[in-house]
């Protein structure tokens, strides 16, 4: 199975996300981990991918079908997290007005009002002690991650609590000041810090222990999930997903599919009376629904940037048409008009993944004749003994050629770089700067191979961004929106090309062109396919938190949303006995999905643009900005404002435009555009 990159380690979006994973975990974060839960606690901030998915082991490399995995979650959604008891007297969830664990921060001057005055003296007060406690986790969650024991776990766990449960009274605090008048600066601190909460609790005691609890239940419901076939031997999610990924028989990829499917139905009553509740807190902070309440994070009115996420799907739209198409032919060819009909949507259980949210496990299905792209990267690593410190002095070099400075010498004593034998460690990749300012690391289990070299390059450049906005408040120490880290690590990665390799010594010269395009195929297949499921999973949550879809109508509504945006459908007939969305990580582990189709476009963005900075003409799947000091600038004049500025303003001093652009994809594929169409001649397309 293909596996994925991971998540940095930012320090405010730890805080943002660490309110979401103390609400589910509950108050007895310094309690073991409950059975059935993996090992490890999920470290603050580490945060979830589109791949994580509950039940991830620790100490090896997780190959899952979508992203990240390890410790935290990632597109896939498999959780590295959990050591948390249930919630118990459900008291961490911030409520819109009541008290929360302690009581708030003062928030009002001498007399009593609210003023800007108090908000300056709540803002210095936040930022202060959610430094010293971002720091405090960081080093508690690196020992843990590097050292796991049950003694690590628990010190990981209780400095997350404390972290976490400042971040609920300080985000209760700053909802106050919502109609105060306020000075640029303090008015944007104040609502990161509000806006850090992905659900609100209503202002009653009772109902917020409800919602935890039904929180806590949910993520456990998911991250004990067995298949077990009635006289047969019980399949956790790996199990199932290596079926799904590496099996051509249509029997078994049936049965690994509905089999995972049956975890999540007792999930569907709980769920129903969690999107009451959160909606009940979400409308106590003025928001119409919890839904709105995701996209106000977002620098714009929330029915404007949903209108914005369709008309980016409308720019890509044609590509993933022709992708389809292609794909569909060939498992046709493979499995029989009877299984994949013409001019239908492709039955979801063939495409290599468990939720055909990316399809590069079927890629020798349908890849060309010649798929050969000229080269074989992870052979030349191993030919040249490129042992893992080298090739993470490749990534740095790399950045030194954009005019940045090295990493710290720290960087290099502190890292993990290889898996210890004597103990066991969570090799998932991330990327961390512990102390907020210069201790810079990673955290892999480095192999010589050309997916784990483009990873380093991907981590560094979450590291190089950590480091360009280290001396911005603690509360705009992270990424422009939730969609920009991911993205600024996908956009280096972008420039692991051909041109790269040879001015590194790696080839004598480029391919042909025309070797590209089986490169792209699997790219695509990856990164293209993704985007209409990282768009639909929260459209599905914003039309259930609005109504629009009603508890009677969760799996068809579910379903449509994934034959209009996909053209997939369920192998078997469905109904609403099922909880199909459940049985994707993300929903019962409500984390927001957007963030995954964001960074899917702007990777492209970044890379188009900062080609153009470095005055690069040609293909641009062939661009590489290695030795361009220009496009250094311009990527660190975004880097450094961190979140200090609305999203538009990062992106135009990257890109020299407001508005995100997903033609971008258009530009980098288009030589796969060509050979699709070519292939597509006389198919039937659509469904």
């Amino acid at each position: 199975m293909r596996s994925r990159t991971s998540s940095p380690r930012d320090p405010f979006a730890s805080f943002v996300l660490a309110l979401f994973v103390l609400a589910a975990a509950g108050c007895q974060s310094t309690a073991p981990a409950a059975e059935g839960h993996p090992r490890g606690a999920r470290a603050v901030g580490e945060e979830v991918g589109p791949d994580d998915e509950a039940g991830v082991e620790v100490g090896v490399e997780v190959e899952d079908g979508e992203e990240e995995a390890g410790a935290g979650m990632d597109p896939n959604g498999r959780s590295r997290s959990a050591a948390a008891a249930p919630a118990g007297d459900g008291t961490v969830l911030a409520s819109s007005r009541g008290a929360a664990s302690a009581a708030p921060p003062a928030a009002q001057d001498a007399a009593g009002s609210l003023t800007a005055a108090a908000a300056a003296e709540l803002v210095a007060e936040a930022e202060e002690e959610l430094l010293d406690l971002v720091i405090k986790a960081e080093r508690a969650a690196w020992v843990q991650s590097n050292f796991i024991t049950e003694d690590t776990e628990i010190l990981a766990a209780e400095a997350s609590e404390r972290l976490l449960s400042a971040g609920v009274r300080y985000a209760q605090a700053a909802a106050r000041f919502d109609d105060v008048e306020l000075p640029y600066d303090l008015r944007r601190k104040l609502d990161l810090l509000k806006l850090g909460l992905t659900l609100a609790a209503p202002d009653d005691p009772e109902k917020t222990a409800e919602l935890t609890r039904i929180m806590s239940q949910l993520e456990s419901t998911y991250g004990k999930g067995k298949y077990c076939p009635e006289g047969g031997e019980c399949r956790d999610l790996l199990e199932l997903e290596r079926t799904i990924a590496e099996s051509r028989e249509p029997d078994e990829l049936l049965e690994a599919w509905t089999g995972w499917r049956t975890i999540s139905p007792p999930m569907r009553d709980p769920y129903t009376r969690m999107v009451e509740l959160a909606n009940e807190g979400a409308r106590d902070l003025g928001f119409a629904d919890t839904g709105a309440m995701w996209r106000a994070k977002y620098d714009m009115p929330p029915d404007e940037f949903a209108a914005e996420l369709d008309r980016l799907w409308g720019q890509v739209r044609p590509l993933y048409d022709a992708l389809h198409c292609h794909v569909r032919a060939k498992l046709q060819e493979t499995y029989g008009e009877e299984v994949v009909p013409s001019g239908e949507p492709i039955p979801a259980h063939l495409l290599g993944n468990m939720w055909a949210q990316s399809w590069g496990n079927v890629f020798e299905l349908v890849a060309p004749a010649e798929a050969d792209p000229g080269y074989d990267l992870t052979e030349i690593l191993k030919e040249r003994d490129v042992d893992a410190v080298e090739m993470v002095r490749h990534g740095e070099r790399f950045f030194s050629s954009l005019g940045f400075e090295p990493l710290p010498e720290t960087f290099w004593e502190r890292s993990l770089f290889v898996k210890p034998e004597d103990r066991e460690v969570v090799c998932h990749a991330s990327a961390w700067d512990v102390d907020q300012v210069a201790d810079l690391r990673i955290k892999m289990c480095i192999q010589q191979t050309a997916e784990d070299f483009q990873t380093i390059h991907h981590e560094l450049g979450h590291n190089y961004y950590q480091r360009a906005y280290n001396e911005l408040s603690i509360l705009y120490r992270g990424s422009a929106n939730d969609g920009f880290h991911e993205a600024v690590g996908d956009t280096i990665a972008l420039s692991v090309t051909p041109p790269y390799l040879v001015e590194i010594g790696f080839l004598d010269e480029e391919p042909p062109a025309e070797k590209d395009v089986g490169l792209l195929l699997r790219d695509a297949l990856d990164k293209v396919a993704f985007l209409p499921f990282g768009l639909l999973i929260d459209q599905w949550r914003w039309k259930v938190f609005s109504g629009e879809i009603s508890p009677e109508e969760y799996n068809r509504g579910w379903w449509e949303l994934r034959e209009r945006y996909q053209g997939i459908a369920p192998p078997v007939a469905r109904t609403e006995a099922d909880f199909d969305p459940g049985a994707k990580y993300h929903i019962p582990g409500n984390t927001p999905y957007t963030r995954y189709f964001l960074a899917h476009i702007l990777q492209f963005q970044f890379h188009r643009a900062l080609c153009e900075a470095a005055g690069y003409e040609g293909p641009l799947n062939r661009c590489t900005i290695y030795g361009s000091e220009e496009a250094g600038r311009a990527l660190n004049e975004m880097l450094e404002m961190g979140q200090s500025r609305p999203w538009p303003d990062a992106l135009e001093a990257i890109a020299g435009t407001r508005r995100m652009d997903a033609t971008a994809i258009l530009d980098y594929f288009a030589p796969l555009q060509t050979w699709l169409d070519e292939q597509n001649e006389g198919r039937q397309c659509g469904w």
